[in-house]
């Protein structure tokens, strides 16, 4: 093991190839739905969970298919899932964060994220942080991603 910490999360594409992003509550940017494991939890296992706790979408282990570790950070690499979204999760004013989080200013409980949008891969750069978009640009093709999944 390299020191890094591992976040793993699952990159949902709609049927037209775009990645499912939410809003990190208090930031300007969005994110695939991703985070750090549990103790005893598998990386699927992990990116399921955050899934949910992130959109209230509950994707079964069977349909992701395992993309691998990728480089994103200095202190941080992505164990990374797909899947592509079935007609009953493309709606996503169903989505409901159950995630929670103290504020910084002042301590009142947030979602961790606050709203939802899928995003065609040339938009990417204007939602998501510089990490995640150089990922999608440079080493992880969303285009090929649909594609192929």
């Amino acid at each position: 093991m390299n020191g890094k910490v591992v976040s793993c999360g699952t990159v949902l594409l709609d049927p037209a190839g775009r990645v499912l992003l939410a809003h990190a509550t208090g930031t300007n940017h969005w994110d695939i739905p991703k985070g750090h494991g549990e103790p005893g939890e598998t990386e699927a296992e992990s990116a399921v969970r955050e899934m949910v706790e992130e959109t209230g979408i509950a994707l079964d282990s069977s349909r992701l298919k395992d993309l691998g570790r990728y480089v994103y950070r200095r202190d941080k690499d992505l164990h990374l899932f797909a899947a592509r979204a079935l007609a009953n999760e493309l709606d996503l004013s169903h989505c409901v964060c159950t995630s929670w989080f103290p504020r910084r200013e002042d301590g009142v409980m947030i979602p961790e994220m606050d709203a939802w949008r899928w995003i065609a891969p040339d938009e990417v750069g204007q939602f998501a942080s510089r990490s995640l978009t150089r990922l999608f640009e440079t080493t992880l093709s969303l285009v090929l991603l649909h594609r192929t999944l």
